[in-house]
């Protein structure tokens, strides 16, 4: 048997996280469906308490997701979810992002424009890599 998986990140914003992230995978953030948003509200299963707007939409305010666009059958859906806390130690988990020939230094150069930070570089025999934060922190390389 084999199961499928989402990847799930905990952040302190996390609709800014998952608009980052979509521009940065070229994925798309899932729309919010205001109405369901809504029906859940008015039948008491969940409160006003429990959204927020976002880009002046009504969104769940503890979670956003991003997904691969049409065409990449089998890539994980990435949920962003509200931590309390800010990261504070390295991730024992992160992602790798695969280039396909882009230039790294010039991916490098937009990430850091967006508010990435670069943290190291680092090589294992002819493959090599930078090791990026995304702007709450969390880690991922670049190759």
């Amino acid at each position: 048997m084999s199961y499928s998986f989402q990847i799930a990140v905990d952040a302190e914003h996390p609709h800014d996280q998952a608009d980052w992230w979509a521009e940065t995978l070229g994925w798309q953030v899932e729309p919010s469906n205001e109405e369901f948003i809504r029906s859940m509200i008015s039948q008491g299963f969940a409160k006003e308490a429990d959204t927020s707007t976002h880009r002046g939409v009504l969104v769940w305010k503890d979670g956003a997701a991003i997904n691969a666009p049409e065409g990449q059958p089998g890539a994980p859906r990435m949920l962003f979810q509200t931590a309390p806390e800010k990261k504070t130690v390295k991730n024992r988990v992160h992602l790798d992002i695969r280039l396909e020939g882009a230039d790294k230094d010039e991916v490098r150069a937009a990430l850091e424009a967006r508010g990435a930070s670069f943290r190291w570089q680092a090589s294992q025999g002819p493959h090599d890599w930078y090791t990026m934060a995304d702007p709450e922190g969390n880690e991922f390389c670049i190759s």
